[in-house]
């Protein structure tokens, strides 16, 4: 049950390995309407990058299954192998009998079918650039990192009701939820620079509001030094405010 969280509304997954083969951790993380947000992850003490990327969406998969989900929700993640390998590989690795197009067995194909048993197909996958700036890309990196290294970290749960107060760091030298916001706000001045715009969903995971509280809005508002317009689309667009200016 969601516990009147309402449904997710944002998903991200990262795994990382320190050497490959290696110690290994992954990462996930869910966003649900209310805006409160839910983190976990794990530690393999001899794995491969690849095995830690499949983990992490197996993981979240599998705990997004009896959750309720909004129709425009995708995964988001860095790896290419996760997105090609659900997406269009897998379909010939199971033609063949689990081999490659070279008659090899398939790496990790435990991982793979148990990845094919718990995909859901209302919930496509999304490639996102590593470390660009993506705030949920950069945080499930870190919890990724962080179990891979050994090292502890305190987790945002859905008791936590998505208070960036609740974010402790990953280590003592910054406040981790510090770091998050400037790369939420890094991340809004390529948009409005870009001229780019964002669904609904997407704009309530920048600005971290519930989805429902946006839902609302239709005039443009302003969020810190943004600009906030609903587009002729129905999609919503950054525009980055004058000094001075009025805010309303």
């Amino acid at each position: 049950m969601a516990d009147g969280r309402g449904r997710v509304v944002a998903a991200a997954t990262d795994g990382a390995c320190s050497g490959n083969p290696g110690p290994g951790g992954w990462g996930a993380l869910l966003r649900f309407e209310d805006g409160s947000v839910e983190e976990f992850g794990g530690h393999y003490p001899a794995t491969t990058n690849n095995r830690m990327e499949l983990q992490a969406a197996l993981e979240l998969l599998q705990r997004m299954k009896q959750l309720p989900r909004h129709p425009d929700l995708t995964l988001r993640t860095d790896s290419k192998y996760l997105i090609d390998g659900l997406g269009s590989w897998i379909k010939g690795w199971k033609r063949k009998g689990w081999k490659t197009a070279a008659g090899k067995p398939v790496l990790n194909q435990d991982l793979w079918k148990a990845l094919d048993a718990a995909r859901l197909d209302d919930v496509p996958l999304t490639y996102v650039k590593g470390h660009s700036g993506d705030p949920d890309n950069d945080r499930v990196d870190q919890i990724a990192v962080a179990f891979s290294q050994g090292r502890s970290l305190d987790l945002r749960q859905s008791s936590d009701e998505g208070d960036p107060s609740a974010v402790d760091a990953v280590d003592e030298s910054a406040p981790q939820h510090l770091v998050q916001l400037l790369s939420r706000l890094e991340l809004a001045d390529r948009l409005a620079d870009g001229g780019f715009s964002l669904s609904l969903v997407e704009l309530a995971q920048l600005v971290e509001l519930p989805l429902k509280q946006l839902e609302l809005r239709q005039e443009r508002w302003i969020w810190r030094d943004w600009q906030v317009r609903l587009a002729e689309d129905g999609r919503w667009t950054l525009q980055r405010r004058e000094a001075g200016s009025e805010q309303s």
